[in-house]
């Protein structure tokens, strides 16, 4: 490989980094300081960008679309839907056990994904919609991929700074203290149910911005994209190897574990035919392996921090 494809190599693999980046960050909100135990990422990251995706293309014979929309107003509605999505999950779900989030975001997600999978007439079914506009390629006169990269950090560093001045506000601290110890949270005054669902759907809004940024990007969306494995489980080992509760350990975890996936599967394309099912198998072990090693070394993760509550009980008993 020549530098200059090296470059192209290094500029899509970061850019994906982004997109990991963004739906990690969307999760540490739920997760790493409300403790929403959202398994359904594929479901709103499939809705950022079939939502997108729909919006944008031009008219076409066997699906739904052909609105030309621009790029910003479809993807703030790609972002409002998704919310929209959590909202409606949370309703039921929320006043209940944390298992019955789990279990309803999970069943939401794959609904979704086989929805696009078997409805043709919306998305194409199985074949994908294809053809998604790329934003601005017109004005941009060199290296688009890195033109997008740009992009994506600006949007990955804007959301980032909300997040960490939104936690450092009253309204984040209440969240952390749900995390810490809901009981005694509630017994502070404050409205649990408000807070966990404020959580929920502005994680789900920034998982929703993955996806239609990923649309637009790709230019290719189907449903085999959003499949558990890759779309959900993948973001939950990024955020707890890089450290939930921790932002940058969100970015640093999407970092490092698509890097890790991204080696594996350079490693697995050695790897004779007859081997091609254990070689992919190869790849979930290779995570689950270094994944172990981290929780072993530094359980709350490489830029997690310790819980304050936890410490301090643990202080006590002493």
């Amino acid at each position: 490989m020549d530098l200059s494809g090296l470059f192209s190599y290094f500029v899509f693999f970061l850019v994906i980094v982004s997109v990991y980046g963004l739906l990690s960050l969307g999760l540490n909100i739920q997760w790493g300081y409300t403790k929403l135990f959202n398994i359904g990422i594929a479901g709103f990251f499939a809705v950022g960008a079939y939502t997108s995706a729909i919006l944008t293309t031009p008219p076409a014979m066997d699906r739904v679309g052909g609105f030309n929309m621009p790029f910003l107003p479809a993807l703030v509605i790609a972002v409002l839907l998704s919310g929209f999505i959590a909202f409606l999950i949370g309703i039921p779900t929320l006043k209940l056990k944390e298992d019955y989030l789990a279990i309803a975001t999970i069943g939401i997600a794959e609904t979704i994904r086989l929805f696009f999978n078997n409805e043709a007439w919306l998305a194409n079914g199985v074949r994908g919609v294809s053809g998604i506009p790329r934003p601005f390629q017109h004005y941009i006169t060199f290296n688009y991929n890195l033109f997008y990269l740009l992009l994506m950090v600006v949007f990955v560093i804007g959301v980032y700074l909300a997040i960490e001045k939104a936690l450092k506000s009253p309204w984040g601290r209440v969240l952390k203290a749900i995390g810490e110890d809901e009981t005694v949270t509630q017994a502070m005054g404050k409205n649990i149910i408000r807070y966990k669902m404020e959580s929920l759907v502005l994680g789900s809004m920034i998982m929703g911005m993955a996806g239609s940024l990923y649309a637009h990007f790709i230019q290719f969306i189907s449903p085999e994209v959003f499949v558990p494995m890759s779309a959900t489980f993948l973001v939950w080992v990024m955020l707890i190897a890089g450290g939930s509760g921790s932002n940058k350990g969100a970015l640093l975890g999407a970092l490092v574990i698509w890097g890790l996936w991204s080696l594996t599967d350079l490693i697995t394309n050695v790897v004779p035919v007859d081997y091609a099912v254990k070689a992919g198998a190869f790849r979930v072990i290779a995570i689950a392996i270094f994944l172990e090693v981290i929780l072993l070394v530094r359980p709350q993760g490489i830029l997690g921090e310790k819980s304050v509550m936890k410490a301090a009980k643990k202080q006590e008993q002493e």
